[in-house]
């Protein structure tokens, strides 16, 4: 991971220096400051348009899944439009489009995987699977169900 932040800026370095050959170095920075401020305002609109439609989705009593990871995802668009270079700017503007930003995510989604069930332990952390499970329903205990005491902690060295 961290060898990204140092291949991307070169990949990225070079296409502009490819680009400024063939456009011209006054003509290369005009679009890449062109590219920012186009998706900056892109991204305005497309954020509250999703922030609408997560108030409209919260007012009729469901979750608004689907736009909090568009939330997520364009969030992921504004760093990579406002990050100079071509390639960033290709992927933000992919981000913009809500068509392809729903299909990246229900990609990741897809692939991502959920972790249940860690505990600390001095080793390190271990998932549940490696722990020994209850052999039968009377070795599980309810939870405790109790009244809360409220007060103040305060820590004395």
């Amino acid at each position: 991971m961290p060898l990204l932040f140092i291949i991307i800026p070169l990949i990225e370095l070079y296409f502009i220096l490819v680009v400024g050959e063939a456009i011209g170095a006054l003509w290369t920075v005009i679009l890449v400051i062109l590219t920012a401020v186009v998706g900056v305002q892109l991204l305005r609109i497309q954020g509250m348009s999703t922030l609408a439609k997560a108030q409209r989705n919260m007012a009729q009593g469901r979750i608004p899944a689907m736009e909090m990871m568009e939330g997520i995802a364009l969030a992921v668009a504004g760093v990579l439009l406002i990050t100079p270079g071509f390639i960033t700017d290709s992927i933000g503007f992919l981000c913009l489009i809500p068509a392809s930003r729903q299909a990246i995510i229900r990609y990741l989604m897809t692939k991502a995987t959920v972790h249940r069930g860690f505990s600390a332990k001095p080793g390190g952390f271990q998932s549940d699977q490696y722990q020994q499970k209850p052999q039968s329903e009377s070795d599980v205990k309810p939870p405790k169900i109790g009244k809360t005491l409220e007060g103040e902690y305060r820590r004395e060295d």
